[in-house]
């Protein structure tokens, strides 16, 4: 299914660099790349992470840079990176197992949509939607227990009775007080927040993505008829890059603002150790008490941080994941071509 041409019949056809799909890719090369890029990707957003998360589990509700401000004072600049470790450990086969249901789901859907009389613009946005579906699912399998830990780690000191001494400890801890249950809380509802989510921003961002450059199209052809040129247009790898960008802000802003309480909920029910529940921490539960702090804006703490955590881990995955595939397909010689 070739994804890369915007144009219409009274509109300048625009020529962009061609879809690498799941069959041309060099598989090893794709994983191992990969790895490496997502991973430096995480590192450099973790401190959001740990500020939403910490936002999300206290009491009473505490401003992004008063957050900021009594983890540098309390921990220093270490305590943005907490848990770190144990979530590299996840990142590597998480994304391995997101890509690839990704991209074997978008290759097969998309072609099976085409085939059924969808148009292109339709055809990429199921495909697509369907692919971020399967990703989040395959992906949370691993990401879950690393997700229950790593959180456990970024909010000690914020929660009393959280004292553990590393990943491995926090592993061992949870397991022998909730058994290997302990490490999967909250793993229905990250499938519940995930799925769509992905399924949104995926679906939002292809036709985000055809919007922007179809509306570059009109522009050009009001400037062929004012006398500025002809013929096809290929864009340069940065107006490629931008366009990618904005769609991938565009695609976060909706994904955030959908499935926000329902990561505040799962956050909860990761790290709360049964405090106030007399040991049955539940859906239920997690949601009264939320709502009896802070009434329904109290869902919506970390807003700020996860908006940008999501918008620019997006950004720059998306980016970064045309640029792996590029790399990774099995002919130089065709990669060179989609230049």
């Amino acid at each position: 299914m070739s994804l890369g041409m915007a144009e219409n019949e009274s509109r300048t056809e625009i020529h962009l660099p061609g879809d690498v799909n799941w069959e041309m890719l060099d598989k090893s090369k794709f994983f191992f790349l990969g790895a490496a890029l997502f991973s430096g990707v995480s590192g450099t957003l973790y401190p959001t992470v740990v500020l939403k998360t910490r936002q999300q589990v206290v009491v009473k509700e505490t401003p992004c840079l008063k957050m900021a401000v009594l983890i540098l004072k309390h921990d220093g600049f270490r305590g943005f990176y907490r848990g770190f470790g144990t979530s590299l450990m996840g990142t590597i086969p998480a994304r391995s197992l997101y890509m690839g249901a990704l991209e074997i789901t978008k290759s097969s859907v998309g072609y099976a949509t085409v085939n059924l009389g969808f148009s292109e613009a339709k055809a990429a946005a199921v495909a697509n939607a369907a692919a971020g579906v399967s990703a989040a699912m395959a992906a949370q399998v691993v990401w879950t227990p690393i997700d229950v830990v790593s959180q456990r780690l970024m909010v000690q000191g914020v929660k009393d009775g959280f004292k553990y001494n590393g990943g491995i400890d926090a592993f061992r801890q949870i397991v022998c007080k909730d058994g290997f249950r302990g490490l999967y809380r909250g793993f229905g509802l990250s499938i519940v927040t995930y799925a769509p989510s992905n399924a949104v921003w995926w679906a939002s961002y292809s036709l985000a993505h055809r919007a922007i450059w179809d509306r570059v199209s009109s522009h050009l052809k009001k400037y062929e008829h004012g006398g500025g040129g002809g013929g096809g247009f290929k864009p340069d790898l940065k107006a490629v890059v931008g366009v990618q960008a904005a769609s991938a802000a565009m695609a976060s802003g909706v994904s955030v603002i959908v499935t926000m309480p329902l990561d505040t909920i799962k956050t909860r029910l990761q790290v709360l150790d049964g405090e106030g529940y007399n040991g049955k921490v539940g859906l239920r539960q997690t949601l009264r008490k939320l709502i009896n702090e802070g009434g329904l804006s109290a869902c919506y703490r970390g807003l700020g941080p996860r908006w940008v955590s999501v918008s620019m881990s997006t950004t720059i995955m998306v980016t970064t994941y045309e640029f792996l595939k590029k790399l990774s397909t099995k002919n130089q010689d065709s990669c060179g071509s989609l230049q």
